[in-house]
């Protein structure tokens, strides 16, 4: 680089022009002197950074910077962002991670990123598709065995082969969910079956709940099986 042509207007030190702020540069230099690296406590600050050490084929500082991208600061709360950021600069591993955790949130209701202009459709579209083979198949898993039972709404001979209200609840509000965020984080947890609970009208489908423990535990682990990544 030093031994391009250099302009007799400048100084005698070589000048090398870069696209790179001063800012970018000065962050770069960070992680390869030996010195705490730089903090970079947003993505904002990491990408541009992680585009120079890719331009400059530095690889301990890209290495820095993948496993920071897909740390818990970012991706627990931007995974969407996290993930075009992966699939903009071909990190492939960063990106599958990325998707598991966009299972967590609403991907079209996600916030827009300017990261999203460099990605390609087929990025953006691998992502949709994860989500939908996986609301597909977790809902496909929503039955209930004939032995669960309450024994108010249909532990009686006039009722014994109808199913509990609280699963009607369940289901439905476990469609909706799962429709959206298709992780079992909200609908096997206390909050979820409490509202499932009232919601069917029946004072001994509380009781039948926590009796069904085990074919809930073993539903809730079938889910968390599926494919979650892309």
């Amino acid at each position: 680089m030093f031994s391009l042509p250099q302009s007799p207007t400048e100084p005698l030190l070589p000048v090398i022009p870069v696209s790179e702020t001063h800012k970018t540069l000065g962050a770069l230099l960070g992680f390869i002197y030996p010195m705490p690296d730089p903090p970079l406590n947003s993505l904002d600050e990491l990408v541009p950074v992680l585009g120079a050490a890719i331009k400059y084929d530095i690889t301990g500082v890209i290495e820095t910077l993948r496993k920071r991208l897909v740390s818990s600061l970012f991706v627990t709360v931007e995974p969407t962002r996290v993930y075009a950021i992966a699939c903009r600069f071909d990190l492939e591993e960063e990106a599958r991670i990325a998707s598991k955790y966009t299972l967590n949130v609403n991907v079209l209701d996600a916030p827009l990123s300017e990261d999203l202009k460099f990605i390609t459709a087929y990025s953006y579209h691998r992502l949709l598709d994860l989500h939908r083979r996986r609301v597909r198949a977790a809902i496909e898993m929503l039955k209930l065995p004939q032995d669960v039972k309450c024994m108010q709404c249909n532990g009686s001979s006039f009722s014994v082969y109808a199913t509990p209200k609280w699963w009607y609840e369940f289901e439905k509000k476990a469609r909706e969910e799962l429709s959206v965020r298709p992780t079992t984080d909200v609908i096997f947890g206390m909050e979820f079956l409490a509202h499932v609970s009232m919601a069917a009208g029946c004072q001994r489908c509380a009781e039948s709940i926590l009796e069904a423990w085990r074919f809930l535990g073993d539903l809730k682990k079938k889910i968390d099986e599926l494919p979650a990544t892309i």
